[in-house]
């Protein structure tokens, strides 16, 4: 326990853990340093691991029970993606390659817009695990927002102006913009599928406020014609994205990384489609969303 330390990435967001081996037993004494830590600095990553999917199950289970893995997009064959049988409902993977013209994991090599994980469905998860197997030279870097910052920093008409709002998290489309499978394409936003949330949400553990916008593609403001929602949205996914609220993650292999999914958002950048990145991710069930 003494040799654990954690570094601050200097950022808005961010820290190292170093001194811990995820490939051993965690003790309870060390964990509860990593949930502070996790609480405080809402990213944390822990560089040059070296584990299987049966290890960060148990890792990630340690922060609450697994959730299932996302539907996945329709050219994904996740069967030839050399998961264990036993693993294949908890680990999702997020690859470029290809076996036999098919992909094996989703989400390509193509830039990922901003967004919420899974906050699609009624219970999003409260965290994501992201481990990286194989990584390009270049590109492929992970953003992250700070949730609570931007909503703190936001100008006080925007604040007033979603107080008690809520908002439609498309469900049919991946962050990719890809077309999940049993989904049809949809033209009006207010018959967007998928879970509605406030735009505010309090958080269960540090009863801080966030803004929770999922993502901007298919999004729509209840109570709003279609053009003031338009115009709402604008005026805060312009306002969330500055850079003064981000930090960006530069992978290398044995890179595990994770976030509070309740109060970060994120993204990637696109990287040649000809090379190889490889990474397996954990999500942990979360709670019903409290509005702020």
């Amino acid at each position: 326990m003494s040799e654990m330390w954690i570094q601050p990435t200097g950022g808005p967001l961010g820290a190292d853990v170093h001194g811990v081996d995820l490939s051993r037993p965690v003790s309870d004494a060390v964990f509860r340093r990593i949930l502070d830590a996790w609480s405080e600095h809402l990213v944390l990553r822990f560089s040059g691991q070296r584990i299987d999917d049966a290890t960060l199950m148990k890792f990630s289970a340690r922060f609450g029970e697994l959730d299932r893995v996302p539907i996945a997009s329709a050219d994904v064959d996740s069967a030839d993606s050399d998961v264990a049988p036993e693993a294949v409902d908890w680990v999702n993977v997020i690859s470029s390659i290809k076996k036999n013209g098919k992909a094996v994991g989703g989400l390509g090599s193509y830039e990922l817009v901003w967004h919420t994980d899974m906050s699609y469905n009624p219970v999003p998860p409260r965290a994501s695990l992201l481990y990286a197997l194989e990584v390009p030279p270049d590109g492929g870097n992970t953003g992250f927002l700070n949730m609570y910052l931007a909503y703190e920093a936001l100008p006080a008409d925007l604040k007033r102006a979603i107080e008690g709002r809520t908002c439609i998290h498309d469900a049919s489309r991946n962050s990719a913009g890809e077309l999940r499978q049993g989904f049809q394409r949809t033209l009006d936003v207010r018959q967007t599928p998928g879970a509605v949330h406030p735009l505010v949400r309090l958080h269960p553990m540090s009863k801080r406020k966030a803004l929770f916008l999922g993502r901007r593609p298919g999004a729509y403001i209840h109570g709003l014609s279609v053009e003031e929602s338009e115009a709402l949205l604008d005026a805060l996914w312009e306002h969330t994205t500055q850079e003064r609220f981000a930090w960006y993650q530069k992978w290398r292999i044995g890179d595990l990384v994770m976030w509070d999914n309740r109060c970060v958002m994120h993204r990637r950048d696109a990287f040649d489609e000809t090379m190889r990145r490889l990474m397996h991710r954990t999500q942990i069930v979360g709670e019903p969303v409290l509005a702020g």
